[in-house]
């Protein structure tokens, strides 16, 4: 009677612990996912932030970027503007030659006949006190003079106050434009919010966060496909302990949900065009534009299904609202109404519905379709902007363009395929222990 009572308890004993270690287990998959849900949300973010501060809109056509560039290059040009001697003697004589073209053209103005009597009075003074021949004496010590003068530090740092009071003109000009002054704001925003105070300083801790976000995203990912390892690797061990399969099926099904949820909200594909750099020559200097992102999304499949949801065309609400159907609703009713058969008495599990969503409703099911989708979009897009980007790269001495395709499937690709296959093993496994269907 006692050893009857002890094996009893047993298996309630070993049923209690299974349902205490995958709950544990279970715990751990769900931390591992919010962890990757929450970083592949910060990284998108950073991603945005990044692509705003570094676009072409910002950069290569931004009139504050040339500003900067150009008059740094026409303040260098006109600070380090120097002459060879043979420049300066052949330019002296270019003063010369212009100094007496100009006392010629005074001399005939004065000749002319004058008509009043003022201009007669003016015209006999400079006639009798005034020698032109000495001013064209004097012409060559008078272009020394001028040359010395352009060369004087002094005035060739007035020289260069003066063009650069023009791009001071230009920036003041430039906050005429709302939208520029919007942008403008929009990025001081952003360097605020990272504490940078230079677009380096920047780029380099968004890079940076971007570096360890990547590594942490994926170790997430396999220890979420650990979690699941260990799951199936139970049901391989337990294959005889019938007693024990409808609750690690349950049990199952809960680490199934944390996967689907997961993979419907992390990014899955990074769409990311860039001109890597961008070198020309103006005034005989360089001119480089480096990082000019010119596209960039990152979507997961409910990021998708808002999108089309949200546009004014019908056609793209009824694409959203059938991928809402037939890959998030038909794969949640579909795990429900799995639990919900195995657990049932025979009426209700044996319910058309139920049976429909539990062993049919998987021909319907869009979720591997999407996966293919994903795929077939990445690889045709890749080589698509692979193939454009490659036609803008220039390579020659006064030009030198080289593109970047930084296109890549996300983790959340890893963890929606696996939701998709994880699903199968259970639908199969489903068959063999229901005690409601004949295997």
């Amino acid at each position: 009677m006692h050893e009857t009572h002890i094996s009893s308890k047993k298996p309630i004993v070993l049923k209690l612990l299974l349902i205490f270690g995958l709950a544990i287990l279970l715990c751990t998959e769900g931390y591992f996912g919010y962890h990757l849900h929450q970083l592949s949300e910060r990284q998108e973010e950073i991603k945005k932030d990044y692509s705003n501060v570094n676009s072409i809109s910002s950069g290569l056509f931004s009139v504050d970027q040339w500003r900067d560039k150009v008059s740094g290059i026409v303040g260098h040009q006109i600070r380090d503007f120097t002459l060879s001697p043979k420049q300066k003697k052949d330019l002296q004589k270019e003063v010369e030659q212009i100094i007496i073209a100009l006392i010629d053209k005074a001399e005939a103005l004065i000749n002319k006949p004058k008509k009043t009597i003022d201009g007669k009075i003016k015209k006999f003074i400079v006639k009798n006190f005034v020698n032109t021949d000495d001013f064209r004496e004097k012409a060559p010590s008078l272009a020394k003079d001028i040359i010395a003068k352009v060369y004087n530090p002094k005035n060739k740092k007035q020289l260069s106050n003066m063009a650069m009071s023009k791009f001071d003109a230009l920036e003041r000009a430039e906050y005429l434009d709302s939208t520029v002054a919007a942008t403008k704001a929009e990025t001081d925003k952003i360097y605020k919010k990272y504490q940078a105070t230079s677009k380096e300083e920047l780029n380099n801790k968004l890079i940076s966060s971007l570096s360890q976000i990547r590594t942490l995203t994926y170790n997430y990912s396999f220890a979420m496909l650990g979690c699941i390892a260990i799951v199936l690797s139970l049901w391989w061990v337990l294959r005889k302990r019938v007693d024990l399969h409808a609750t690690l099926f349950i049990m199952s099904l809960m680490f199934a949900f944390i996967l689907l949820f997961i993979g419907l909200t992390a990014s899955m594909i990074e769409v990311d065009a860039r001109i890597k750099t961008l070198d020309f020559m103006v005034l005989g200097e360089h001119v480089i534009f480096e990082n000019q992102v010119l596209f960039f999304q990152s979507k997961s499949i409910l990021d998708v299904v808002k999108v089309l949801i949200g546009q004014p065309g019908i056609d793209a609400v009824l694409v959203g609202i059938l991928i809402l159907v037939f890959s998030i609703l038909f794969p949640v009713m579909k795990l429900s109404a799995t639990g919900i058969h195995l657990l049932s008495k025979r009426k209700i599990a044996r319910n058309r519905i139920i049976r429909y969503f539990a062993f049919q409703s998987g021909k319907w099911s869009m979720a591997d379709v999407i996966v293919i989708a994903i795929l077939m979009v990445y690889i045709g897009l890749n080589g698509l902007l692979d193939s454009q980007l490659k036609s803008l790269n220039i390579k020659s001495d006064d030009l030198n363009v080289i593109t970047t395709n930084n296109t890549a499937l996300q983790p959340g690709y890893i963890i929606f395929i696996s939701f998709v296959l994880y699903g199968l093993i259970l639908s199969t496994i489903l068959k063999f222990i229901s005690p409601h269907e004949s295997h």
